[in-house]
């Protein structure tokens, strides 16, 4: 079975996703650190980041492993690295980039290829996996998830003031809604979660059972 989780940035995907994977015994694909590994990896080798040729080459070239509670690129574990303030900036280059968008969506669907998968992103339930049994969207305020966001990055040692938090934020939905391929978008048959207000737990457990009951009904 395949449960797909979309939504904007800072909507607490990634965090929620993890959780509802332990709680189902799924696996759980992290589609974020893929992008954020090539913008890692293009970062390292210095290539120039509006070079899609160059982008494209680092997609097909490096490898990524995803572990549990890891993320390894040519071995080396780059799990902090990639959410470095170089990187966020840097990512959108290869998420805007078709071909490096078309070699992960490869890679996703080998990994969850006969597999039980939680898979978050902007693009799981429209385009890498448009058949999945159950596709959620989550979704908050710009202002909510700026603030998680700023919580999630004092966390780190790091401090960033809300507003500029919220205007990057802004920024990066526009982008998301606008590339050319992998928009973000909400599924047609997607079910709509807002978080505003509610806790990890609460939101897994809501998820939790909407997975439970789809599950039961697909029997």
């Amino acid at each position: 079975m395949i449960v797909t989780i979309d939504g904007p940035a800072g909507a607490g995907k990634s965090t929620v996703a993890r959780m509802l994977a332990q709680r189902l015994g799924f696996r759980f694909l992290d589609t974020g650190a893929m992008y954020r590994a090539v913008a890692c990896g293009a970062l390292r080798a210095d290539v120039d980041l509006n070079d899609s040729a160059a982008l494209a080459r680092i997609a097909r070239e490096l490898e990524v492993e995803l572990q549990p509670e890891c993320v390894k690129i040519n071995g080396d574990d780059v799990t902090e690295e990639i959410r470095s303030p170089a990187v966020t900036a840097a990512v959108h280059y290869a998420a805007d980039q078709p071909d490096v968008r078309q070699r992960l969506v490869e890679l996703q669907r080998q990994l969850a290829a006969g597999a039980d998968v939680v898979s978050e992103g902007r693009d799981q339930g429209t385009v890498a996996f448009p058949d999945a049994e159950c596709k959620l969207y989550l979704s908050a305020s710009p202002r909510e998830r700026a603030k998680r966001r700023q919580l999630e990055m004092e966390g780190r040692g790091e401090q960033v003031d809300l507003d500029e938090l919220l205007r990057q934020l802004n920024e990066r939905d526009q982008r998301d809604a606008t590339r050319r391929v992998g928009r973000m978008q909400k599924a047609k048959d997607a079910i709509e979660v807002d978080t505003d207000g509610l806790t990890s737990k609460q939101v897994v457990d809501h998820l939790e059972a909407i997975v439970r009951l789809r599950q039961t009904a697909t029997r």
